[in-house]
Formats: structure tokens, sequence, C-alpha cells
């Protein structure tokens, strides 16, 4: 591991600074300032609040460990850092000490195979090598014991409380081994490479677990043959069967938080919607009415404790916008004065030892620019900025985000969050239809966002439905969207785009309809079945047909899903084979008749190439097609010089088929 402090130490000192060139006002911003990474990211206070632990820009655009006194600010000090690889993920152990793993490089000339773990001393010393990658330059440990844990280990969590050497580590199963396997875990020393199990006893098929205020296991969740069955650890150490459930559609609550005095939490369907409740220790069910609950709503976010005591501070949540509750009078006195501050933005402390640390870390979000990071000095309330502001990324090429609730024809409530063009709107607007992967997941947040403001600063009235099957949005939502993949979810994207021409905002001669993943399916079908409102259809790393999802044996969907999740929530080859007809893009790929975008990864084993190749060939030979696949990418763009070639291409091809008419 070789460090170049000199060339890094410039770029971070420059960032901290607020150095940076205004970009022209003549024309956006290019690709590259919306899909390069920031000089200066993850910042992370020790636990007393002294020092700080940044990722920052290092020489050759790596990305590198630094630390900050912050009762001096000097020049920070790099601890760690790569030649080939970057700096992923960072935690303090302690006071003294961190754990970082290590991620591809974005210009694509380095692949890692695993994470890795290292844990290296404030002061850049003791560095010792954890989890292996598949790198051997990456190497670091000694030839007396090595005791690195193999790829397929990753950090769980560090122990609350944040005063000696381990954190625990989590062991996910090789996809040679039997499923049975299970996740497991084990506690690591940092400083001497042993491990201490945590796994005794466990019930097969493993999926999640539980751990209460202390650190130590309490709950652990299978899943097996389409059941999700929870263990609860007895007072002996043993793991013993607690209750059934079904795994999408959870009758009974689910364990979040375990804390002093047998305090447990859970969340539960409340009025439609997920809410948390105090839950009965010995029986898991919910007493009284919920303690959290968030209208329109599950709950999504965390509760935020004190290590060491576990008491709670307060409870960070998601509904249009991230927000925070404290419980701890004075974090909310703290929280009261930053907002003061900082109006027009959603202000989120981050800190460790909270209510004792002199400083906070504050990210201010905001739609119309990349997060802001503040430094909180508690016993002066100072506020000051430290890193985030980016001239590159005026607040003229950016448009305003806002949440909207409209009817689907059937009735069903449906949350749009619709970007404006940078320049306002100003009568009908050229219309993208940005469909969100998944499809059983949130694809949605407020905060700024990289993909819909790129085309927000080319003119374009961004769409992006929560169409059924969204979570987050209650259970019926949810529920609404299983085997409807290519029918009502499909319907959804075409209300979306009817309400926003009702609006009077969306021009209906002019509306493309893009997305990746399931967003890329969606866009795949509406080539098929709605030309009548879609002009063009742009796809990356799509699926083309449900039947490859579970017929390609080398994607990384496992059997469980295959057998019995996919078969419920999207289709069943057995019995539903001529719905699964009607609704692959690629079995109808002949009638299509509008241009189409689409590109692939070489390196996908979530939506393997195949099902781009497929769907080409299978395309009519006079069909508009611009193909493109990226041979070292995989579910997604990683690489900054694929993002400015896929974007430019994006761009080029929007211009080119949603010119407005002569």
């Amino acid at each position: 591991m070789k460090n170049h402090l000199a060339a890094a130490m410039f770029a971070v000192t420059a960032v901290l600074c607020g150095a940076g060139a205004a970009a022209s006002a003549a024309e956006p911003p290019p690709a590259s300032a919306f899909f390069k990474r920031p000089a200066v990211r993850a910042p992370k206070l020790s636990p007393s609040g002294r020092y700080l632990a940044i990722q920052a820009a290092g020489k050759g655009d790596r990305v590198w460990l630094a630390v900050l006194d912050l009762q001096d600010l000097r020049s920070p000090k790099f601890i760690a850092g790569f030649n080939d690889a970057d700096i992923a993920t960072h935690h303090w152990i302690s006071e003294d000490r961190l754990v970082f793993d290590v991620s591809d490089s974005p210009d694509g000339t380095t692949s890692v195979g695993g994470q890795g773990l290292w844990a290296v001393d404030r002061e850049g010393g003791n560095v010792r090598q954890l989890i292996k990658t598949d790198k051997p330059f990456l190497t670091t440990a000694t030839l007396i014991a090595d005791r690195r844990l193999e790829a397929n280990w990753v950090l769980h969590s560090v122990p609350p409380a944040l005063d000696g050497s381990e954190i625990v580590v989590k062991r996910r199963p090789w996809m040679s081994e039997n499923a049975a396997t299970g996740v497991q875990l084990a506690r690591l020393d940092t400083r001497t490479g042993l491990t201490r199990t945590l796994s005794e006893g466990i019930p097969d098929h493993s999926r999640s677990w539980l751990l209460d205020w202390r650190g130590e296991p309490r709950v652990i969740d299978t899943l097996n043959q389409g059941r999700s069955r929870l263990y609860r650890r007895d007072e002996a150490g043993r793991w013993q069967p607690w209750y059934d459930d079904d795994p999408q559609q959870r009758r009974h609550p689910w364990p979040i938080w375990w804390g002093p005095d047998g305090l447990m939490l859970g969340e539960q369907g409340h009025g439609g919607f997920g809410a948390v409740f105090r839950l009965d220790p010995d029986s898991g069910r919910a007493v009284g009415e919920p303690l959290i609950s968030t209208a329109g709503y599950d709950f999504t976010g965390r509760l935020l404790s004190e290590p060491g005591s576990g008491r709670l501070l307060g409870v960070r949540f998601e509904t249009d916008a991230p927000g925070t509750v404290w419980l701890d009078p004075t974090m909310k006195a703290y929280q009261a004065d930053i907002d003061a501050r900082l109006p027009g933005s959603v202000n989120l402390i981050e800190c460790l030892r909270c209510v004792q640390a002199s400083h906070l870390i504050v990210t201010a979000l905001s739609d119309v620019r990349p997060p802001l990071y503040f430094l909180y000095k508690t016993a002066e309330k100072q506020l000051q900025p430290l890193a985030g502001g980016r001239a590159d990324l005026p607040r003229a090429a950016m448009g305003q985000r806002d949440y909207h609730r409209i009817r689907a024809r059937d009735g069903l409530e449906m949350p749009v969050l619709v970007t404006q063009p940078a320049a306002g709107l100003k009568g009908r607007a050229p219309t993208i239809v940005l469909v969100h992967g998944g499809p059983y997941m949130r694809g949605t947040h407020w905060a700024w966002e990289a993909e819909a403001q790129f085309l927000a600063s080319r003119g374009y009235l961004v769409l992006e439905p929560e169409f059924r099957g969204s979570t987050g949005y209650g259970f019926a939502h949810f529920r609404a969207g299983w085997k409807q993949w290519g029918l009502a979810m499909q319907d959804d994207l075409a209300d979306t785009l009817a309400w926003a021409v009702k609006q009077g905002w969306a021009d209906p001669g002019r509306a493309c309809i893009m997305g990746a993943s399931y967003g890329g399916y969606a866009a795949m079908m509406a080539a098929v079945t709605q030309q009548d409102l879609f002009k063009c259809a742009i796809n990356w790393v799509g699926v083309t047909d449900i039947g490859l999802m579970s017929s390609i044996h080398w994607s990384d969907f496992s059997e469980e899903w295959k057998q019995y999740g996919m078969k419920r929530l999207v289709a069943d080859p057995d019995t539903d084979a001529e719905q699964m007809k009607r609704t692959s893009p690629l079995q109808r790929a002949g009638e299509i008749r509008m241009p189409l975008l689409m590109a692939y990864g070489g390196e996908d084993w979530r939506v393997p190439l195949k099902h781009g190749s497929a769907m080409k060939a299978a395309l009519r030979a006079d069909q508009s097609l611009e193909w493109v696949v990226y041979p070292d990418e995989g579910h997604g763009w990683f690489n900054l010089k694929t993002n400015e070639d896929f974007w430019g291409r994006v761009e080029r091809f929007l211009a080119r088929h949603l010119a407005a008419a002569d």
C-alpha cells in the first residue's frame, strides 16, 4: 500500500476551501459533472467528535482515507490509500482506529472481486488486512500468520461501545454452497485478526440478524421454501423457534430494535402503512398504539441511540423527504439552531456519541444541488462549511423537484416525483418518463439526483412514477403490483404521462420512456404496446423476457427467489405461460416501430447480456436501433467513461427524436 500524500493533500485542501472553476452559463454542464465522484465524500466523526475521517481524491483520482484534527484544522493527514483501487466505505471503531474496504476504480483500470477489509490507526499506523480480495497487490498480510478471512466475508457492523478493537463481520455463502448454510456472523479483533464465532447452533437458511443495543445477537430471520421463520436466542444462548411468517405479506410485527431493560420495538401495519410499535419481548406482539407513524408512508428509517447506554436519542425517517425527530432535548436544540441557519434544505445531523460530541457533521440536502457538508461546534454553536460546493453544477442548470399524488385509472393513488426543466415550466415541455428498477422497492427520493437533473438540464420534464408494486407506500400499493409486469404496472406509466399532459406541463407529441433493469423492461414493453404515447424508448441493463429470468442459470438470482418469490410476484412459468408471452418484449419484438437505444454490461450477473443480445436479434431488420455493450460493466454503470459515453448517447438520441416540429 503506497501513499502519495503531497499530491492528494492539495486536492483535499482546495475542496475544503471551496475552490473550483465555474461552469459556463451558456450551455448545460457536461455529463462528467453529473456523474463524477465528489472530491470529498462520507465525512464521519470519531466518537468524541474531535477527529473527522473523509474520503478524498488523491493521486490518479483514486479515493483515499484522510483524517483531520478539528481542534487545529491543519491539513488533512492521509492514512490509507491504494494505487489500484478506491476506498469505498469507512467506519470508526474507536477514537483511535478505523476500518475501510475498497471498490473498483472509476476509470475502469481495476476490477476488485471482493470488498476486502482493512483496519488502520488514526495516525496511519498498524495497518492490517482483515478480509481478502482477489487482487494480490492489495495484500498486506504478515508471513507469520495469515488470518485474513476469505472474500465472501464483509463488515456487518461496529459494536456500539466504540471503545475497543472488535467489529462484527458477516459471511455470505458461496453460490456453490448448500443454500442451508445461510449467513453467519463473527466478532473480529482488528489488531490481531482473531475471530470469535457468533454462529454456534444457529438455524439453517439464516438470512438476517438483529443485534441488541450492546451488539449481541438476539433474533435471526431464515428464509426457506417461501416462508420466513424467526428464531430468538434464549437466556442460555440457544436459538429457539419464535414464529413463522409470510416474507412478502408479513402478519407478525417485524423486530427492528432491542434496547436496554427489555425494550423491544418492531414494525407492523397500521391503517394500511407500516408503523413502529412497542413489542412484548416474549410473544413479539405489538402493545398499544404506534409510537412512530408516518401518514401516507411506511416507516422507513432508523433509531438513533447513545452508544454504551442504548438510550434512544431520536428517529431518522423518510416521507417525501428525509427528516429527524429528536427525543433528547440537547439534540433537539442543536437541530433547531442548525435549521434556522440553513433554511431551504433538509439538515441531517451525523454523530456517534452525539450529546457529548465537541463537533457534529451536518449534511444539508436539497433538490437542486448535491449535498453540502457543514461542521457544527457544539460549545460555541458555530456552523462552518466543510465540503460539497460544486461550481461545475450551477443552480441555474437544475430543475425543481416535487412529489405529487395522482390517481391511476382504477383509482389507485400513486406518488410521482416531478423534476421541472432547468429553466422552469414555460408551457408544454418535451417529457421523459423515467422508470425505476427493482421493481419492488422505493425508487425515488427527493434530494438531488444525477440522472433526473442531467435530463432537466437539457430542457426535459422528468416524471418518475412510484407505480404499483413499489414499496414504502403501504401494503396495498405493493400488493397491487403482484403479477402485473406489462399490465397494470405498465398502465400506471401511461396514466402518469396523461396526468402531466392534463396539467399543461407535458407535450403529448414529444415524450420518451427510459429506465434500467425493470425500468428497461417497462421501456421495451412501452415500445410494444404504447407506441401511441411515446416516440422513443431507452433501455439499459433491462429485462426483455420474464422467462429468461428463471431459465438463465448464470444470473445471481437465488433458487429460493426463482422458485417462490418470482413465481408469486412476477409470474409462474407453469401457470402463467400465456401471460408471460403477452408481456414479453422479446417475443413481441416484431411489433416495435419506435426508435430504440439499448445498452448492456458485459459483466452483468443480475440481467445477463443475453437479455439484450436476444432482443437485438429478434428485432426487424429495418428497426431503428442504437446498440452498445460496455464489456467491463455490470448491472449499471460505475466507470465515469461509461457514464460520459452513455449519457452523451442519451442526449443525442433524445435530441433527434423529441425535436420540436418546424
